[in-house]
């Protein structure tokens, strides 16, 4: 049979369940303007509408020998884009659910009054921290960290030797590190935001 065109709709599915290919293009070449243009009309998108078509086309095919059909072929392929339309929907429903909750997570906050807050906070306890160095050591952490004097320039200033400088020095942060340690959570939280 070489003309399909005249067959009606139960005659080319039954042609369809034989793996006739004539018949498979009668029907898409049927439906296929129609189908889209439903699709196109609920989702205002000609590639969602064009993709959809497709796969109903692809689906038809694939289950050409197992499809039952309870009403027409028309009316069985406008169910099928009704339900690809709701799936479309369900499918960007839950895109738009987690592209909210993703903005939620990843929205930057001002917290620039609190970060300088913790950082007056923490100059004070270094400050504390340094006063509580005995004189030589004090004076000489402030040259090296405030005045930015090289190890041999404080030695020369204070008229003591590189390495006393270096074991004032090593004394400081020391103490330094033990006396600020319980910042250093807060540091790494500041850091790593």
């Amino acid at each position: 049979m070489s003309d399909f065109t005249k067959l009606s709709d139960d005659e080319l599915l039954d042609l369809l369940r034989q793996d006739k290919l004539s018949a498979f293009k009668e029907i898409y070449s049927r439906y296929w303007k129609k189908l889209y243009a439903e699709s196109y009309k609920r989702l205002k998108s000609k590639e969602q509408a064009e993709e959809i078509t497709q796969e109903i086309f692809t689906n038809f095919w694939i289950k050409r020998n197992t499809i039952q059909i309870t009403t027409t072929v028309g009316g069985y392929l406008h169910l099928a884009v009704t339900n690809q339309v709701i799936d479309q929907y369900r499918k960007e429903l839950v895109r738009d659910k987690y592209r909210e909750a993703f903005k939620v997570i990843h929205t930057e906050t001002d917290t620039s009054t609190e970060d300088t807050i913790m950082l007056k906070e923490l100059a004070y306890t270094i400050e504390a921290e340094v006063n509580q160095l005995p004189d030589k050591c004090r004076s000489v952490y402030h040259l090296s960290r405030n005045e930015h004097k090289t190890n041999k320039e404080i030695a020369l200033y204070l008229g003591i030797s590189e390495k006393t400088v270096e074991n004032h020095l090593t004394k400081a942060l020391k103490k330094l590190r033990v006396g600020l340690s319980h910042y250093l959570l807060i540091f790494l939280l500041f850091f790593l935001k």
